[in-house]
């Protein structure tokens, strides 16, 4: 070990190790079923990787355009129009981005300053409190509705004060799997009318909305449109998380502030997997399959879960289901979530990692972006857990 006579400051002084590495190591070594991690362990289509393959031999291996191949632009923009009617300038609306949180990061780094304050809501994405303070500003959680996990609007409206600059949405919602409506799109719109607050949205699951539900994002509604920063994720929708490849689309006067931190932060993302994806959404079939491939397995494993103790709270959207226990125990989530893997060998999360305040519903979060042996192994061993 090497020790530095520097002294520094810290910025998140009560940010440590995630509870996602916790549970990694943890889960790894009991040699638990992987229900925990939001990632497919399945294989993408080999037509993708025949794609990057092909990019890398045809010499696309230096930078791409600071803002992302401009073929790839164009298939966003058109996959925007045909699926939410919505039109985007290919050169000054579409960013290209090394990971839907490289977008996050960007963003709020651009549009967000010292003082400012920042509305999220929580179960929560964990990057999003701490990039709002990376930035002085402050952030300010506000709490779903258990056990539906609705936004309460008239709270938000009491929260929103003159420093507000920012409201993060996330719809399809990682943990809860809930989405948003018409309803409430037209609650923030009214929210946010004449005022200058910026919608920051996380639609990284846009594509897996369930039960033959439309997906409400920002770009459905022409006024938040007009104020919203849109984030996406090629490796969510095509199955290949650690490609980090993601994009984001703005009104110019918004994307013009995000690109200026972009091209210092990143400058681009990988070029030979954007021309993949580039080739590869020629056939909008390659996303607009994903709610019916990803309900097949939400139901799977709904029903192979039918005789566990828990309770299953309805997931909409997403690569998640909540199960809680609370009707059973009072013993506290994390520590369920441990005893699960050390007894049952399944590893799960508590939701309460996903508050700033550690709130604790005595609810865990599953995934099922797994193959669907994963998905039964871990329900069979889900089935077997005992609560005293």
């Amino acid at each position: 070990m090497i020790h530095t006579p520097v002294s520094s400051r810290t910025k998140l002084d009560d940010v440590g190790t995630t509870i996602f590495s916790v549970i990694g190591e943890l889960s790894s070594r009991y040699k638990a079923i992987n229900l925990s991690q939001g990632a497919p362990n399945f294989a993408c289509d080999s037509e993708l990787i025949k794609g990057v393959t092909r990019a890398m031999e045809n010499n696309h291996n230096q930078y791409a355009v600071m803002t992302g191949y401009g073929l790839l632009r164009e298939r966003i923009a058109e996959k925007i129009q045909n699926v939410y009617g919505r039109s985007y300038d290919v050169e000054r609306e579409i960013l290209v981005t090394a990971s839907a949180s490289q977008g996050i990061y960007s963003t709020i780094s651009a549009l967000v300053h010292p003082g400012d304050e920042v509305i999220y809501f929580e179960p929560s994405f964990d990057s999003y409190a701490p990039i709002v303070r990376l930035q002085g500003a402050k952030a300010i959680p506000l709490k779903l509705q258990a056990p539906d996990f609705g936004i309460n609007w008239d709270e938000v409206r009491a929260t929103i004060t003159s420093k507000t600059k920012m409201i993060i949405i996330n719809t399809p919602h990682n943990p809860t799997g809930q989405v948003l409506s018409q309803a409430d799109l037209d609650e923030l719109a009214a929210i946010t009318r004449n005022t200058d607050i910026v919608i920051l949205s996380d639609e990284v699951y846009e594509h897996i909305v369930f039960d033959d539900k439309p997906h409400c994002g920002m770009a459905t509604h022409s006024e938040l449109a007009a104020r919203s920063v849109i984030i996406s994720s090629f490796g969510k929708t095509f199955h290949v998380t650690g490609w980090r490849v993601g994009y984001c689309v703005a009104p110019q006067a918004l994307m013009d502030e995000v690109v200026k931190v972009h091209q210092f932060l990143m400058f681009s993302a990988d070029t030979p997997m954007q021309y993949a994806f580039a080739e590869y959404m020629k056939d909008p079939q390659t996303y607009l399959h994903l709610a019916k491939f990803y309900q097949h397995k939400r139901d799977l494993m709904i029903s192979s879960l039918a005789d566990s103790p828990f309770e299953l709270i309805p997931s909409s959207g997403s690569f998640f289901l909540l199960a809680s226990y609370g009707h059973l125990s009072q013993e506290k989530d994390s520590d369920v979530v441990t005893r699960l893997i050390k007894e049952q060998g399944v590893a799960t999360i508590p939701l309460s990692a996903f508050y700033t305040d550690g709130t604790d519903n005595k609810v865990i979060r599953l995934s099922f972006a797994k193959d669907d042996a994963t998905i039964i192994a871990g329900a069979q061993a889900l089935c077997r857990a005992r609560f005293d």
